[in-house]
C-alpha cells in the first residue's frame, strides 16, 4: 500500500526549498513542489507523500537528473535525508504527518 496524502503534496506551495543543494538551488518558493526522494521505482511509480521533500525547480533537476550534478550518491543521500527531516517537521507542525 501506497500512503497518499494530497494535502502533504499541496502544502509544499509558497514554501522555501527544505533541499538547497549548493550550487543548483535557486532559493525561489514559488517553483517549489513536493518531490518524492524514495527509490526509483520506474515511470509512474512513486513511492509514498511520506518520503518527499519540498524542493525548488532547480533542487528538483538535480533530484530527476535532468542535469549533471555534483554531488556524489553518499552525499546527496545525505541532503536529501536532511532535508526529508525538515519537510516531515512541517507536515508535522501543520498537522498533516502526526506521530502517535
Amino acid at each position: 500500500m501506497t500512503i497518499r496524502s494530497k494535502k502533504a503534496r499541496l502544502l509544499a506551495r509558497g514554501r522555501d526549498c527544505t533541499l538547497r543543494l549548493i550550487g543548483y538551488c535557486n532559493y525561489n518558493n514559488e517553483t517549489t513542489v513536493a518531490c518524492h526522494i524514495g527509490k526509483n521505482r520506474g515511470m509512474g511509480h512513486k513511492c509514498g507523500d511520506n518520503m518527499i521533500v519540498y524542493a525548488c525547480s532547480g533542487c528538483h533537476d538535480v533530484l530527476d537528473s535532468r542535469v549533471k550534478r555534483d554531488y556524489s550518491p553518499g552525499e546527496l543521500a545525505i541532503e536529501k535525508l536532511r532535508a526529508l527531516e525538515e519537510s516531515q517537521r512541517i507536515m508535522h507542525d501543520n498537522e498533516v504527518m502526526v506521530i502517535v
